[in-house]
């Protein structure tokens, strides 16, 4: 477990990068704290007529350069740090790839899947028209995170324009189709990790063939299972993965396809009897995955993941975060002497807030785009952030992480300064 809760391991991260920096407390203190935290009771009725009160948050972090910008999660562990340290990262996410929006995130205290179809609609409104204040296309523009999905957003789609008596597609994104949500979202991030792990095997300091790599992939949910597809497709080898439900390893590979078709078949969609579809081996503790013996290891599950205990017996080359927060400082101090290549989760999962970017757009011209050009322009910015976090690290001779935060600072501080105070 982290020694640190999530969002001192953000400040902790901040700091580093302003020291370089030599930000002053002006600047520091203009930048570093959230802007707003809201907390809400939730009253939802249930099926069964009882009344059950919820827990929510609204994290705003920064809206410097744009509305805030940031998943709604509905899990269990949800907690007031954990979302003021997700904004966090959304704020310096949106500034490395360099799209017009700042930091925010939103959650609910519950575990969805005991709730019904119906009772999660309800929470899910709930929840909007509650916040319904903070939410608008120019303030604060949520979208999925954990738990939550296209649907879940088209509810809270509908419950602000009935709530303003007007059409909003540009309130939310991550939405259905049908609701104009945009092609090419549900696999962004995941294509956003993987054009990340392209460049980097192309680094001087690494040089290694993506062809044949041997990946290992924590969580095989959204953007664990579409990195997979889209890796495998680049000729890389997965052969390691795992969700709730448990982890496998095949050093011969194991088929994407086969893990997927396992995930349809089963009740509960997940990779619980993946023996049955293909030639795996189960490790007897999940958390095991992270030490396979791989090339690349993508963490895509939960934050607090590799920490200062295991971080030594890593034994990938390449780190891409594929999940918000997944490396303790411990850790990363340790996978730093070890020589691991760490692609931070603010430049390596940022694919998803891009292409939320491009849906926002959309929505407010009302002109949509193909799958084909939504790509185009997701490859062409993350290789542009990509490229801008590698010059800086070189620049200052600092791990990639603190290159990117030295890149979003910068950004965050120059329009802080130049917007000014409103007194």
């Amino acid at each position: 477990m982290m020694n640190m809760n999530a969002f001192s391991i953000a400040m902790r991260q901040f700091d580093e990068a302003a020291k370089i920096l030599n930000l002053t407390d002006d600047q520091v203190a203009m930048i570093r704290e959230p802007r707003r935290m809201t907390e809400v009771n939730l009253p939802v009725r249930m099926d069964d007529g009882s009344i059950r009160i919820f827990k929510g948050y609204r994290c705003q972090h920064s809206s410097v350069r744009g509305p805030a910008k940031g998943g709604i999660r509905f899990h269990p562990d949800v907690n007031p740090d954990e979302i003021k340290a997700l904004a966090f990262w959304m704020t310096y996410k949106c500034a490395v790839v360099n799209v017009p929006f700042g930091g925010g995130k939103g959650g609910v205290v519950v575990d969805p899947v005991k709730l019904s179809v119906n009772e999660l609609e309800r929470l899910a409104r709930r929840y909007f028209a509650e916040l319904a204040d903070l939410f608008g296309p120019n303030q604060d523009v949520p979208a999925p995170d954990v738990n939550t999905n296209p649907q879940i957003m088209g509810w809270m789609m509908d419950t602000y324009s009935m709530h303003y008596k007007q059409f909003v597609p540009d309130v939310i994104t991550g939405k259905p189709l049908e609701l104009y949500g945009s092609q090419g979202r549900s696999c962004s991030t995941s294509l956003g990790v993987a054009i990340c792990v392209r460049e980097m095997v192309q680094h001087e300091h690494v040089r290694m063939e993506l062809k044949g790599a041997r990946i290992a992939i924590q969580g095989f949910g959204n953007v664990g299972s579409h990195a997979a597809r889209i890796l495998e497709s680049m000729g890389a080898k997965i052969v390691a993965i795992s969700d709730v439900d448990g982890a496998y390893e095949n050093q011969d590979g194991i088929p994407v396809d086969k893990a997927l078709e396992c995930m349809r078949s089963g009740s509960c969609k997940t990779l619980k009897n993946l023996e049955k579809h293909c030639k795996v081996r189960r490790l007897d503790d999940p958390m095991k995955l992270l030490e396979a013996d791989c090339d690349i290891l993508i963490p895509a599950a939960l934050e607090g993941q590799i920490t200062e205990e295991n971080a030594g017996r890593i034994r990938a080359r390449i780190i891409a975060e594929g999940a918000n927060g997944p490396t303790a400082p411990e850790a990363d101090l340790i996978l730093r002497a070890k020589g691991v290549h760490i692609i931070p989760d603010v430049l390596a999962n940022a694919g998803g807030v891009t292409v939320s970017y491009l849906e926002w757009v959309q929505n407010r011209t009302g002109y949509y785009w193909t799958e084909e050009q939504v790509n185009k322009d997701l490859e062409r910015i993350m290789v542009h952030a990509f490229n801008d976090v590698m010059t800086t690290a070189k620049q200052y001779k600092v791990a990639l992480r603190t290159a990117a935060f030295i890149v979003g600072i910068t950004r965050v501080v120059k329009a802080a300064e130049m917007r000014g105070l409103y007194a």
